[in-house]
């Protein structure tokens, strides 16, 4: 017996700019269902919990629409994430901050601005000029997929040096297409390692931070004028759950 389950299309931050023509979120929507007691199961999952895959296997069940997930970029998700907590638990979200309640309603939050001029549809893939090197790159916005290969990696590299782990030059490394035309792998590792000046990934940043599509996930904490991250764990998405 078939059951009918009620579901909603998500726009989303990218507006699907940036995913080939022909892929399923290219034209910018994505469909998602209502949660049932099938993913309240999956959100206390303690071994999902524990390698802290729980959202992501939150968030593959309740995608209605067929894709491959590695496929999504990550403002996009943030964006489906806040969608599916406002469908399963409502917009009001209180959590504790600084030994204070906050409360924050959900449905305020709003997909960041996107300068549509400065994407080619159908392309993740940007031009920069590095300004303090001269150097030419191009880079690309950063996927679920590589996210996943980032974490394996910077893994692995805790394990072989105790002292610490080097996040931003690994996601460099991931970011980063071509440097002056060149694509080997190998060629951009030894520049992001040993030739990648200081003020040019400040630039660089700058500049991601231009094009990234994603969702405003920051709120003013009482009595402050400054904006905070919104903390997401998981009892974002089961309120009751008082679950760390």
């Amino acid at each position: 017996m078939s059951f009918n389950l009620p579901t909603e299309t998500i726009e989303l931050p990218s507006k699907g700019l940036l995913y080939p023509e022909g892929h399923p979120l290219s034209n910018g929507t994505i469909e998602i269902k209502y949660m049932t007691a099938k993913e309240e199961d999956i959100l206390t999952n303690q071994n999902y919990i524990a390698d802290g895959t729980v959202i992501d296997k939150l968030l593959k069940s309740l995608i209605v629409t067929k894709i491959d997930y590695n496929d999504l970029l990550i403002g996009d998700k943030n964006a489906i994430m806040v969608a599916a907590r406002i469908l399963g638990y409502g917009a009001q979200y209180t959590f504790n901050f600084n030994s204070k309640e906050e409360t924050v309603n959900l449905s305020e939050i709003e997909n960041k601005p996107l300068d549509e001029s400065l994407h080619t549809k159908g392309e993740n893939e940007f031009s920069f000029t590095l300004p303090a090197s001269g150097n030419e790159i191009t880079f690309k916005l950063l996927t679920h997929g590589d996210e996943v290969k980032i974490s394996k990696e910077l893994e692995g590299l805790k394990r072989l040096k105790k002292e610490g782990s080097p996040e931003l030059t690994t996601r460099l490394k991931y970011m980063i297409t071509s440097i002056n035309g060149d694509r080997e792998k190998k060629t951009i590792r030894e520049f992001v390692d040993q030739a990648f000046l200081a003020r040019d990934t400040r630039a660089l940043r700058e500049q991601i931070q231009k094009i990234q599509p994603d969702v405003d996930l920051t709120f003013f904490p009482s009595s402050s004028t400054k904006p905070t991250n919104l903390p997401i764990g998981i009892n974002f998405f089961w309120p009751d759950a008082n679950l760390s």
